[in-house]
């Protein structure tokens, strides 16, 4: 039985890579919000830094918990659908945000969001993936890949300039209407895509145990970084339960979430461990970066957000770049050139203290674009050509919920090597990046070894 249907006419793919794509951006614009306005937000719920930590990591969490689950309902009982409702969640979750007066609701308003998030971003590539077979795939994907960077950009804008009383929940309320106008003409454009795994099983105690080990092990990093306390420690213990038992969950199952056979794929490996990479790395020292400019550089608000939208502008041009490239990139091997070519811009930050300028800090992050930039657009191609085409929303997801949790991992450890190192923020931060960025090149390493092993056992691309 053929696990796609034709393929749609020019007109739908065209409608469906602009909504994917505005999805997408509408989707990294609310992840990013809380980052710029914390401190207004804190100030006006009142909450310590311990809340802070839990409202800056919180969506994560939904993101964290619910991707893989999305892309395994998605590839079972439709994108389109999964999808849409989605953009309703992050829809719900924006209102709870904007309503909020006490630090709780916020932080559960924005679980829903990573929630909803993690429907469109995993049923998005899926979708896109039928939409595009072939060698169109290239250049959608980059798209996308761009999407991503565009999203993170507008974020910082939008909390960066919206400096009025009550800003950060006006934020809140104009990235929920956007999500929540995609629904209608999303539903309307995107193709109806037919899968042999339509109509499958999921198995429901491997879902709830998944969630619960993802949000667990995020949870965790949160509450520990503070410091480490019984509440951490518990949420470690459970997360560590969760994941045996979803372990032993899965090797019984008829249905698993992620097949064995992808688990001995080294072309998914490599995909997911890119994935990770990206997010433990260059994600995690970023989220840092406006930290750094105003506390050590003496920035603005304004101009503590020019190193992320360096490298998010850098990154947009990079990703569009490659889909006009004569010849195609795939496989294992650009992705793991470029972590490493992340990994040396990021280096460059080492030697940015408080005598710095503010376009010293700048630099390393446009630099890093370029491969990020890149990097966007083959980690999406690489998620869903890695699997069997009736697993994309399964290979999107699996890549997603790796960078998310790398990013979890990523933001708490930079966050506490940077604040708990040194006499300063600056001496802290020297040795954050070095961190960061051998764990980037780690990354690029092992992507490297996968896509050796890799070519001595590949089958043709899809």
């Amino acid at each position: 039985m053929s696990s796609i249907v034709k393929p749609p006419a020019t007109g739908v793919r065209q409608s469906a890579l602009l909504w994917v794509s505005l999805g997408t951006v509408t989707t990294l614009a609310i992840y990013v919000v809380p980052l710029a306005t914390i401190l207004a937000t804190s100030q006006d719920l009142d909450a310590d830094a311990g809340a802070q930590a839990w409202i800056l990591s919180a969506m994560s969490i939904g993101l964290a918990a619910a991707l893989l689950a999305a892309g395994a309902l998605g590839d079972a009982h439709g994108t389109r659908r999964v999808y849409a409702a989605g953009l309703v969640t992050l829809g719900a979750g924006a209102a709870a945000c904007a309503a909020a007066q006490e630090g709780i609701v916020l932080v559960v308003g924005r679980i829903v969001q990573g929630v909803g998030g993690a429907a469109v971003l995993a049923c998005g590539l899926a979708i896109l993936a039928q939409a595009y077979p072939g060698a169109a795939r290239t250049r959608a994907m980059a798209w996308w890949g761009a999407s991503v960077s565009i999203g993170i950009a507008a974020g910082a804008l939008l909390t960066a300039f919206v400096d009025v009383d009550g800003g950060w929940r006006i934020s809140h309320v104009v990235t929920g209407v956007l999500a929540l106008a995609l629904v209608v003409p999303s539903m309307r454009s995107f193709p109806d895509p037919r899968s042999a795994r339509s109509g499958a099983r999921i198995g429901l105690p491997g879902v709830a145990l998944l969630v619960v080990a993802m949000a667990g092990i995020v949870a965790t990093m949160t509450q520990a970084r503070e410091r480490v306390d019984a509440t951490a420690v518990a949420l470690g213990a459970i997360s560590l339960a969760a994941l045996v038992g979803l372990v032993l969950v899965e090797r019984r199952s008829g249905s698993p979430l992620v097949g064995p056979e992808l688990m001995r794929s080294p072309r998914f490996l490599a995909a997911t461990v890119g994935s990770f990479a990206v997010g433990i790395g260059i994600t995690g020292m970023a989220s840092f970066a406006p930290v750094m400019a105003q506390a050590a550089l003496g920035a603005d608000l304004r101009g503590a957000a020019v190193p992320v939208l360096a490298w998010t502008g850098v990154s947009i041009v990079a990703a569009l770049v490659l889909g006009r490239l004569p010849w195609s990139l795939g496989g294992s091997m650009p992705i793991g050139v470029l972590l490493v070519g992340v990994a040396a811009a990021q280096a460059l930050a080492i030697g940015v203290d408080g005598g710095s300028s503010l376009w010293r800090l700048t630099l390393p992050f446009a630099i890093a674009g370029l491969a990020t930039g890149a990097l966007n657009g083959l980690l999406g191609r690489e998620a869903v050509a890695s699997v069997p085409a009736d697993r994309a929303a399964t290979g999107s997801g699996a890549s997603s919920t790796a960078r998310y949790l790398g990013a979890a991992i990523g933001i708490t450890l930079f966050v506490t090597i940077a604040t708990h190192v040194g006499d300063d923020v600056g001496e802290g931060w020297a040795v954050a990046s070095a961190v960061s960025a051998s764990l980037t090149a780690g990354g690029g390493a092992l992507v490297l070894i996968l896509g050796w092993i890799g070519t001595r056992t590949a089958v043709p691309s899809r």
